[in-house]
């Protein structure tokens, strides 16, 4: 707390003390014209020296200069750019409204040099992405996807055929953090993990930091995904939405005052069940009356401008899966019932051209549960998160090409790894309330953009975290063979334990010439939360647990460099980067594990460390007709625990040696584009019996080295094609689209089919392999007015 009060008091010092009377301040806001969204990233510079500033995520911006006269340009991608003379003798506020390229009606043509951010920045491994971008790309049964359009740049991978999932530079799932308007979301995946909680018609923006971690994030070792819902037009009220095979969504939004306050709501569902139900019905007279999944999802949002000073926002998200199945032979009837809340209030407050405050507090909670009958004996299981959330953040523009960051955090987390019930008979069981587990996890930061020089730009930052694992909690103490011998208690607020330390960021931008520069980078991450899993998919059934006296916070740092060079006026976008990333504390399920809901799951882990390294390249085509790009990468990844593989190294399961995308897009004419995407993938590694034996008349595998053995190598073609029926102000597009255009038979996994017996002498095993979906065609229509 005292370093925090110092820093304010050092930053507000600074700010109402002008070091020379000839500098003067221009700040403001840039927005869209046509719906008075902020415009996050939109860049604002000076036309003849080119020093300038980017707005931040609200839009905001402050630039300080000597006394004079100057022409600003203000651009931002895909907007038309526009110009402001300015004779700065005094502080002005210069608010601006960009309009988007294909809604202007006169030719403006103004210098964009600033198009190049990506040569310019010292950020390294970023990807900013648009939901217009992402609904050119073919999607699975016309189910646009943000998350499994990252899939297809260099360095993220999926865990498995059509899985959401997101596995970075060898880190696994959990070790992203990924956001929500600033709210966690702990579970990304509907549909099992085909699809993505994130809707596309709600969101504004998506940013994959997959590089150099600057500090203001933290709490994950491997990337961050922030996603930013849209704030609901200012302008005109605004319908939107699709209709597609196995689901549908609507959006409306507008405004509650013009130019004051706006709302937006955003819903979606599925009807598998709806379709299926009549034919479930009536098949076998009913037996399967009742099984049903479906899933739906709401985004809302609601913010007020009281001024340029003040602003609110409210914002929630609510999703849900359900999946029932009820057998009609033998009475075995289960039902899986999971999804994800959050909720985030912000408040937006200028104290002076050069400070920017934005204040949060924010809840979300993910749940699953699992409900099963079988003849007389009932089983409920229930397993989540939930966390109470505050923030402050403060943006700080001393000068121009300098900007400061600094701000804090604070998590309460409640974690439930399992509460079970459940009875047999006359015999009733359950877990104890204290099985829940509660920390404490809070963290300041402060982080330095500034040019050094017109050649060397710096993000430098440090962030201290702290995390307290606290009562109360009742634990019971099991020997070296899984059997309880006695009982530890804590009361409610006793500390357990305590972590903190240090992590220390650096990224840098060597600028060779206007069209090249060489990046460097350097992050040092603790994580004091983890999720459990013996799967490659975003199962519900994974499990998250916070770091206590037996597990350890995962420690990782990553080094990074790459080569990034720009051609044909940053018409194509290209980079190589290499990477090394070292993670310790890794935990994995112990050999043959077996749940035992009377002994805290925590002392079935095993814990280790891991190593991955690899090379990326990139090459993005940004303007004309055709656009895409073409991602690369050769990388290793593997692990080392003690207790698993005889203490040998082994391939880590989301390992990939080789991993080549391949995205096309084509405007043909005003009324068609076609799309097209390839993928290859080197086969996931996967542990398979090497040999079998029969021992007291059963037949016992003998497994060989973990993940030592690899699938058949992974590639699909997709394709799709837009027609626009645009008439007037409505839009309207039919969207065609083929999944796995050439049929590959992907392997999703493999098992092992056992027929004959023992005692007839004619025992065979079989290995089958199980591949998902064919040629998957769809059609999708989507309305916008």
């Amino acid at each position: 707390m005292a370093i925090r009060i110092l820093l304010f008091s050092f930053l507000i010092f600074q700010v109402s003390h002008i070091s020379a009377q000839d500098r003067f301040t221009i700040s403001g806001y840039i927005k869209d014209e046509l719906n008075g969204e902020d415009l996050p990233g939109a860049n604002i510079y000076d036309e003849s020296s080119l020093k300038g500033t980017v707005t931040n995520e609200y839009g905001f911006y402050s630039i300080t200069l000597p006394q004079g006269k100057y022409k600003l340009i203000f651009s931002y991608l895909g907007y038309e750019s526009s110009s402001e003379e300015v004779d700065l003798n005094v502080n002005i506020r210069l608010n601006k409204e960009l309009g988007p390229i294909a809604y202007k009606t006169e030719e403006v043509v103004i210098s964009a040099e600033k198009e190049d951010r990506n040569i310019e920045g010292a950020d390294m491994g970023l990807f900013e992405l648009k939901p217009e971008q992402a609904k050119k790309i073919p999607a699975l049964l016309g189910e646009t996807d943000v998350l499994r359009t990252l899939q297809l740049l260099p360095g993220v991978q999926s865990g498995s055929e059509l899985n959401s999932g997101l596995y970075v530079r060898g880190g696994g799932p959990d070790q992203n953090l990924i956001q929500l308007d600033n709210a966690v979301v702990y579970n990304t995946g509907h549909l099992f993990g085909f699809y993505s909680v994130f809707n596309p018609d709600a969101i504004k923006s998506v940013k994959l930091i997959k590089g150099g971690m600057p500090a203001n994030y933290g709490g994950r070792l491997s990337s961050v995904v922030d996603v930013v819902m849209k704030e609901g037009n200012m302008k005109k009220i605004e319908v939107e939405g699709g209709i597609g095979l196995i689901s549908s969504r609507l959006t409306v939004q507008g405004p509650l005052k013009k130019n004051k306050a706006s709302f937006l709501v955003s819903g979606r569902r599925t009807y598998i069940d709806l379709l299926l139900k009549p034919v479930l019905n009536n098949v076998n007279d009913g037996d399967f009356k009742g099984n049903t999944y479906y899933f739906y999802d709401l985004n809302a949002k609601f913010n007020y401008r009281f001024s340029d000073k003040d602003r609110l926002f409210l914002s929630g998200y609510f999703g849900r899966d359900k999946f029932r199945f009820k057998s009609p032979d033998d009475g075995f009837d289960i039902e899986l019932p999971w999804g994800n809340r959050t909720a985030t209030l912000r408040w937006n407050h200028l104290f002076s051209d050069k400070l920017f405050m934005n204040t949060m507090l924010l809840y979300n909670d993910y749940n699953f549960e699992v409900a099963s009958e079988f003849n007389d004996v009932l089983f409920e299981l229930k397993s989540g998160v939930r966390d109470f959330n505050s923030k402050i953040e403060f943006d700080y523009y001393p000068h121009v090409n300098h900007h400061i960051r600094f701000g804090s955090n604070y998590t309460y987390h409640i974690f439930t790894p399992y509460s079970a019930t459940g009875s047999s008979g006359d015999a009733d069981f359950a877990t104890s309330s204290v099985s829940k587990k509660y920390a404490h996890e809070s963290a300041i930061y402060i982080l330095d953009d500034f040019d050094i020089t017109t050649w060397l730009k710096v993000n430098a930052g440090l962030r201290f975290t702290m995390f307290n694992h606290v009562g109360p909690l009742e634990k019971l103490v099991v020997n070296e063979l899984g059997q309880a011998e006695d009982t530890i208690k804590f009361e409610r607020g006793d500390i357990i334990e305590t972590y903190y330390g240090v992590e220390p960021r650096l990224n840098a931008r060597i600028k060779i010439d206007d069209r090249s520069s060489v990046k460097l980078g350097f992050t040092y991450n603790k994580q004091y939360i983890h999720l459990v899993s013996s799967s490659t998919t975003t199962l519900p059934s994974d499990l998250w647990v916070p770091s206590t006296q037996v597990v350890k916070p995962q420690i990782g740092y990553q080094l990074s460099a790459g080569y990034f060079r720009n051609f044909k006026d940053n018409m194509f976008e290209t980079s190589v980067e290499v990477y090394y990333k070292n993670l310790r504390n890794q935990i994995e399920y112990g050999e043959s594990t077996v749940p035992d809901l009377d002994i805290d799951l925590e002392d079935l882990f095993v814990f280790g460390k891991g190593e991955s390294y690899g090379i990326e390249f990139f090459v993005n085509k940004t303007k004309g007709d055709l656009t895409g790009w073409v991602g690369y990468t050769l990388s290793h990844t593997d692990k080392e625990f003690p207790d698993l593989n005889d203490g040998d190294k082994f391939p880590a399961k989301y390992d990939r040696r080789h991993d080549l995308s391949v995205v096309v897009s084509y405007d043909i004419s005003p009324k068609w584009i076609v799309s097209s995407t390839f993928i290859y993938a080197t086969g996931q590694a996967t542990t398979v019996p090497v040999g079998r034996y029969i021992i007291g008349g059963q037949l016992v595998n003998q497994y060989g080295d973990r993940n030592g053995y690899r699938l058949k190598p992974y590639h699909r073609l997709e394709f799709s094609a837009t027609y626009d029926m645009q008439r007037k102000k409505r839009e309207s597009k039919l969207i065609i689209s083929v999944y796995n255009v050439y049929s590959r038979k992907n392997p999703f996994f493999i098992y092992y089919d056992i027929e004959g017996s023992l005692d007839d002498g004619d025992l065979t095993v079989t290995p089958k392999q199980v591949s998902l979906f064919p040629i998957l065609p769809s059609l999708t229509w989507d309305f916008k007015f």
